[in-house]
């Protein structure tokens, strides 16, 4: 049993630890995680984290940039979680992948990985990294992770930073990968928010484990088991006590537009009023999510963390956008989670954020495997195969043709050249 040291990069509001919190207090077992340090760029999501996560205390979670933060600084730590940047990954922009300012950011990830050797550690990003640069980018991120020390003895910005010599313990450091697309309101997020986790566990301590890591059961594949916006924002009215949960106040025009959209639809999928003034003169664009009303009885689509007007979310039956504190609860954030920042700062956290019941997810069935305790386990995970692609990548194959051969026609779909 062991008392794992969480260190987090990228650390976001707190979701992630909000998540590993829960878990450990559910957890049967004697291991449970603690909080180590996190390090976020963004000064409000930074104070966010340390208001909910170590009851104000700064003096672990760091507000710098990665590229300039020294990871040996804070401590050691035994169990490692990074959501990296997914801005050069998400299908919605360029998708540049490695090309772009945001897609290296992961590799600052592995340098933290192979100086500290921890027992396992988490990844999560969005599902649009497994097609970016046509599937290498994806093949070279989960190459490093399986091997950090042999990645980084190749780093220019790890060997000009540390200038070390990495112990001859770490000499073959290597992981156990399991990578799965998980669909989060598959799991009881009242939110149909699909991303990609990856946990590595170091394979000296995978060798002796009872069984390996598996992907956890849905508790809510059918859709008729599946939390919806109704069960999130109306069933369980929210306090007045909490915070983030001011109305934005729309000009009259803006909710007589909302006011002609049927739950569920949006503002080019609509028949506004012929004389109404109120159509938006775009073409092409009936799945856009422009001034889309919630659907009450489905899981809300993706909460987001950025966008113009029009993209904040609406509600189904008010016309209105949802508060910061309904989209916290889309989140799954319990109410006494205080976001700090103005609106559009607490937006973004929000919208950045792991939900804390899809981390809390993962990290009771990795608790569950370390401690050798049975758990119900997907029968059709993991629907990404970490090791092909890895071999793939090395090999200098087309990794499309890796990606090509899983059972998972939504992973096809996004790659170009696959039909």
């Amino acid at each position: 049993m062991t008392n794992y040291q969480l260190a987090e990069m990228f650390s976001g509001p707190g979701g992630i630890a909000a998540g590993a919190r829960d878990a450990t207090r559910d957890h049967r077992g004697g291991s449970r995680i603690d909080h180590a340090w996190a390090v976020d760029y963004h000064p409000d999501t930074a104070r966010t984290y340390a208001q909910n996560i170590t009851a104000g205390d700064m003096s672990t979670v760091h507000t710098a940039d990665v590229r300039e933060f020294d990871v040996r600084g804070p401590g050691r730590f035994n169990a490692f979680a990074f959501g990296f940047p997914c801005n050069d990954f998400s299908l919605v922009g360029e998708q540049r992948g490695l090309e772009g300012e945001f897609g290296p950011l992961y590799s600052y990830g592995v340098h933290a990985i192979a100086l500290n050797a921890p027992d396992w550690f988490v990844a999560e990003n969005v599902s649009g990294i497994r097609g970016a640069n046509g599937g290498l980018a994806f093949g070279k991120i989960l190459s490093a992770l399986k091997n950090p020390v042999a990645a980084v003895a190749e780093d220019r910005a790890f060997l000009e930073r540390y200038r070390v010599q990495l112990p001859t313990l770490y000499a073959d450091l290597e992981y156990d990968l399991v990578a799965h697309l998980y669909r989060f309101e598959e799991y009881g997020v009242p939110q149909r928010r699909h991303r990609v986790l990856l946990v590595g566990i170091r394979r000296d301590i995978a060798e002796v484990l009872p069984r390996p890591f598996s992907v956890p059961e849905p508790t809510s594949r059918a859709k008729a088991k599946q939390m919806t916006a109704r069960d999130a924002i109306e069933f369980d009215p929210i306090p007045a006590w909490a915070t983030n949960n001011d109305q934005i106040r729309h000009p009259q025009r803006v909710q007589d537009r909302i006011d002609q959209i049927a739950p569920g639809k949006n503002a080019f999928n609509t028949e506004f009023d012929e004389d109404s003034g109120l159509r938006l003169n775009v073409k092409g664009a009936t799945l856009s999510n422009i001034y889309r009303r919630l659907h009450p009885d489905e899981p809300a689509y993706t909460v987001t963390g950025s966008g113009g007007g029009g993209t904040h979310m609406y509600h189904w039956d008010e016309p209105r956008a949802l508060t910061n504190r309904e989209r916290a609860r889309l989140q799954t954030f319990p109410d006494d989670f205080t976001f700090v920042g103005g609106r559009q700062s607490v937006r973004r956290q929000i919208g950045m954020a792991v939900p804390p019941q899809g981390a809390a997810m993962l990290f009771r069935a990795l608790l569950n495997t370390m401690d050798g305790i049975e758990y119900a386990v997907d029968p059709d995970g993991p629907n990404i195969d970490a090791d092909g692609l890895v071999a793939a990548y090395r090999a200098g194959m087309d990794p499309r043709r890796a990606l090509g051969a899983l059972p998972n026609p939504d992973l096809q779909a996004s790659i170009p050249g696959i039909d």
